[in-house]
Formats: structure tokens, sequence, C-alpha cells
């Protein structure tokens, strides 16, 4: 099988992107590389995903960008003194599979005229995790709208938290989009939680 790369956005913030990005990894012992971290230095994204993949194949790559402050992309680089362009971001050489995780929903800006849309590269296999919340039905089907009209390859869409089935089966509905699967709402994740779901998805990741 031809090494693949997988894109994951969420529909906001706090959806559960960077356990999907765990479980989407551990699944195809890809590797994984978040490009923009913005604060939580000491404890990033990356070394959340570190805590959750236990196969022995991934490679963790750093970051092309680290800013000190919580904030959107944009503002965290002006206060940080730095300019983000994509064009700038070399993706990591590796011969594997690779996993991407973006950064809050897809029209993030990275600078005052791009956004995390702009880093989506026309090969890329795009995963929207959405999670159900006042709004989230509307969030999830604009985002699955601004991939299609970008010419963005959708590969599905992963639901996370609490079943909602009313949600589930209208933007399945509506969007057209494949549904990959979900991630419940776990007391808990580490790597034993994280290997039993990437079992779960692996046959519709490939």
């Amino acid at each position: 099988m031809e090494k693949q790369t997988f894109f994951i956005t969420g529909i906001s913030t706090e959806v559960g992107k960077t356990v999907a990005s765990a479980i989407v990894t551990e699944a195809l012992e890809a590797d994984y590389w978040k490009p923009i971290q913005a604060g939580d230095l000491d404890y990033s994204d990356t070394h959340k995903v570190k805590e959750f993949v236990g196969n022995d194949k991934t490679v963790f790559h750093d970051n092309a960008f680290k800013m000190r402050t919580p904030m959107s992309p944009h503002a965290a680089a002006e206060i940080d003194g730095v300019s983000i362009k994509a064009s700038e971001i070399k993706r990591p050489e590796t011969e594997n599979n690779l996993v991407i995780e973006g950064a809050g929903g897809l029209l993030v800006p990275i600078s005052e005229t791009e956004t995390i849309l702009d880093l989506i590269q026309p090969e890329d296999k795009v995963i929207v995790v959405s999670r159900h919340y006042l709004g989230s039905i509307n969030h999830t089907l604009l985002t699955i709208d601004k991939l299609k009209q970008a010419g963005k390859t959708i590969h599905g869409i992963l639901f996370s938290g609490e079943e909602h089935p009313t949600t589930e089966s209208v933007i399945a509905k509506m969007s057209g989009v494949a549904i990959l699967g979900r991630i419940d709402e776990e007391p808990y994740f580490d790597k034993m939680v994280v290997k039993e779901y990437a079992e779960l998805l692996k046959a519709r990741l490939q």
C-alpha cells in the first residue's frame, strides 16, 4: 500500500482532535506531526499523542512553529514576533504514512491572509472530528462544505464524545460523507484504550 497522509481537523476547538489523531496514528502505525503549536509547550499535543501511541514504528516530528501564547496561531505568532507562511511550512520527510493534526477548525488564521485550510494539500485525506453541542450540526456541515469548495479530499467524519443519534444521522445524510466511526466519552484515555479504538478503525482508514 502506498503511503498516505491524513489531515485531522475539527469543527471547533476542544472537540477531541488530539485523541482522534492518536487513534489514527496508532491504527496506521503512522508518523505524527502537528505543524503549529500555540501554547502548552511543556505538555503539547505531540506530548499527549506520544503518551497514547504504543507501537514502535511511529516517529513524532517537531512542530514547524511553536508559540508560547495559547491563542489563535496568527495572534500567538504576532506576540512571539514570528511570521507564519503556509509556503514555509515544510512537511517532514518520511517513507511512512503521516498523520497531520491541525489547530482548531479549518478557518483558524495562521496569518492575516492564510488559515489552517491553506496547510491541506490536494492528496491529503481529511478526517473531520465532530462533537455534539448546540450548533455542532451547522459547524460540521459548514466545515464539510468548505472542504468541498476548496477541492480537498474528505476521507470521512469521526464523531467524538457522547452519542447523539439525531445529530449524527442528519450530518451523515446532509453531508453525504462517510462516517468513520465514533470515539465515546471514555473515563480516561491511555495506550490500551487508544489501541482498542485503533483496531476498530483500522479497516476504514486503509
